[in-house]
């Protein structure tokens, strides 16, 4: 059972070296789920004198005032030969051998930490002291500062509120078992480390009671009742214990001889004598191993269970926030492109009908475009007086034979010119519908790598099939765009450029295909129209019937009709408007962007640092899982 506890040590010491102290924290906290115990005393109660008689030596800081202003996390190590020695986590190759040190060392740390001097603050970050000797049992201590009441010497007025929530914040977690040490010659009511116990631990069932200072009380008193449970019942039997004096102290006693007269004191002293055999410092030190060991052995079910999702959450966050940006440059061009590579994709699915928006282009043909045509004023073009005034201008002083050639063109070119308003129109109205989508899609290029490393449960197996076959790209390769606030302006950027110029050619050549119609007139279609006066044909007319109205309305007849036939075949506006589909963002990467591939990936530092964070929380998780797996198996 013994390395159970030796297991707790490493989770705890591995803790400390990550930053998990157990304080307040948006990450997830292994510390206060790992059983230890917490030392609670008033000043001047002999909480230090107790820990020196569980360890049998003499280590730490003495003094006035607030002596311990650090957590100290004693390890004890019990080991079958050689010689003592402590090891403080802060030095790992040094050893000590002089216990003398050992408490200066303490001090110094101590001083280190809260800046030393007169102010004497404290601090929640603990320093941790390995003793290894064969004279202790395999044991963690938790030495909190000691609670007070007033503040002196040069102390910080908070300084009494401050500490009792130091202690509060160990001994109010369920895992925490409380050694409330209370001295017998001052009232028991008076206690404050039975005060504060009995706030988090209302029913006594993880505090253990030591009684210090018994053979200082008034002569006629004893400690009896107290230590039989009657007056203060807990569920765990009281322990007195007897220290040191300070002339043992100023004499420097030794240790082994104060434990002899401790157990000497209780057995022959009437008083205590049938308790004996559950009193002094070394019944506590085995007694508190022997608890920590079940309590630890009951515990492990429910630290693998904790370990194993916290190592879940912990992965899934990280492939939230992705890998860290790449060093060389190569890495961060393929990064880049992996991110524009899924935007891309993206878009054309909008256009494709994968996703929506696509529908809105096609509104744009069946709708916008043909409402536009049929708003033109055709009859303007080819009233009688209009087509009267045309086709003499175009005679000019010799009039035309059999059809008025030049009429004709100039009646056709006045007419299909005035279809370049509804085809500039349609142009900017699927730009504006593309650049929307654009927009669309650097959104959803946020929303797609951010969530594509979990999109287990949050979509269907077939979304997440489609997504991987068409980006091949692997979970923990994308990025998320929006940790890159510079790459995505300059893919929107880049984007909009590219519709920009588009939208521009196509504008041109939509207007070429226009031009291209009044400027070259089809003659197949005059070659198909009837000729004889029966058909409606144009045959030859005299020089004074060639300007009727009944001629002129079949000239406007079939001016019409090849308007409507250069519409139809105006139909490849559509495919010529379509070019501005094929945006890309192959051009970001041929334009000057691509020398400054580092200013791009300017990842908010927040979000860098907590990657780092929970990449160290995720190393401790793993290390966790690995020893307690291994006692587990042990077992």
């Amino acid at each position: 059972m013994e390395n159970l506890i030796s297991l707790v040590n490493k989770l705890q010491r591995a803790c400390t070296a990550l930053g998990d102290h157990g304080e307040e924290s948006a990450l997830p906290t292994l510390w206060d789920a790992l059983p230890s115990i917490a030392v609670v005393g008033g000043q001047s109660s002999g909480k230090s004198s107790v820990l020196e008689s569980v360890v049998g030596k003499d280590f730490l800081p003495r003094g006035s005032g607030i002596v311990t202003r650090r957590p100290l996390v004693l390890q004890l190590h019990r080991i079958d030969d050689g010689r003592e020695y402590a090891e403080f986590m802060h030095q790992p190759r040094k050893k000590y051998t002089d216990f003398a040190a050992v408490r200066k060392e303490i001090a110094d740390e101590t001083d280190r930490e809260t800046g030393g001097g007169r102010s004497k603050q404290i601090s929640s970050v603990p320093i941790y002291l390995s003793i290894y000797s064969p004279n202790v049992v395999n044991l963690t201590l938790i030495d909190l500062p000691g609670l007070t009441k007033v503040a002196v010497d040069g102390q910080p007025d908070s300084i009494v509120q401050d500490i009792e929530n130091m202690v509060r914040s160990f001994i109010e977690k369920p895992n925490c078992i409380i050694l409330a040490i209370s001295p017998a010659n001052q009232d028991l009511a008076t206690s404050d480390a039975i005060k504060i116990s009995r706030e988090v631990d209302p029913k006594g069932d993880r505090t253990f009671g030591v009684l210090t200072k018994i053979d200082l009380m008034d002569k006629g008193t004893d400690a009896v009742d107290i230590l039989e449970g009657r007056a203060y019942k807990l569920q765990f039997p009281w322990i007195g214990v007897v220290n040191r004096s300070q002339a043992d102290i100023n004499k420097n006693t030794d240790m082994i001889a104060a434990r002899r007269r401790e157990r000497e004191y209780f057995a022959n002293t009437p008083e205590y004598k049938h308790l004996a055999n559950r009193m002094g410092s070394e019944h506590l030190g085995k007694m508190l191993s022997k608890h920590l060991e079940q309590v630890i052995k009951s515990r492990i079910p429910g630290l693998q269970s904790l370990i194993n999702k916290t190592i879940i959450e912990l992965e899934t966050e990280l492939s939230r926030l992705g890998k860290p940006v790449a060093t060389d440059a190569g890495g961060k061009l393929y990064m880049i492109m992996e991110i524009c590579r899924i935007f891309d994709g993206i878009f054309k699915e909008h256009l494709d009908g994968i996703r929506s928006g696509g529908d809105k282009i096609y509104s744009v043909f069946d709708n916008q475009l043909p409402a536009g045509l049929k708003r033109l004023q055709f009859d303007k073009q080819l009233s009688m007086e209009n087509v009267r005034k045309l086709i003499t201008e175009a005679d000019g002083y010799q009039p035309h034979l059999i059809a008025p050639e030049q009429g004709y063109r100039r009646l056709i070119e006045s007419s299909l010119i005035t279809i370049k308003g509804p085809a500039e129109a349609a142009v900017d109205a699927v730009h504006a519908v593309l650049k929307d989508l654009a927009h669309k899609s650097i959104n959803e290029t946020m929303a797609s790598t951010q969530t594509f490393p979990i999109m287990e449960g949050k979509c269907g197996k077939l979304e997440i099939v489609s997504f991987m076959q068409v980006y091949e790209v692997p979970p923990r390769v994308v990025q998320e765009l929006k940790q890159y606030p510079t790459l995505r302006a300059e893919v929107a950027n880049a984007a909009c450029e590219s519709l920009d110029r588009m939208k521009e050619e196509s504008k041109k050549a939509t207007l070429q295909l226009v031009e291209m119609e009044y400027c070259y007139l089809t003659v197949d279609f005059f070659r198909k129209l009837p000729q004889d006066v029966d058909k409606g044909g144009n045959p030859t007319h005299s020089i004074f019937d060639r300007y009727n109205d009944s001629y002129l309305r079949r000239v406007g007849s079939t001016v019409l009709s090849y308007v409507l036939y250069g519409l139809w075949k105006l139909k490849e506006l559509h495919s010529q408007i379509h070019r501005l589909l094929s945006i890309t963002v192959a051009n970001f990467f041929q334009s000057p962007r691509r020398n400054k591939l580092g200013k791009l990936l300017d990842e908010d530092p927040a979000i860098m640092q907590r990657r780092v964070n929970l990449a160290k929380r995720l190393e401790l998780y793993r290390a966790a899982q690995s020893e307690i797996d291994a006692v587990a198996w042990a077992k």
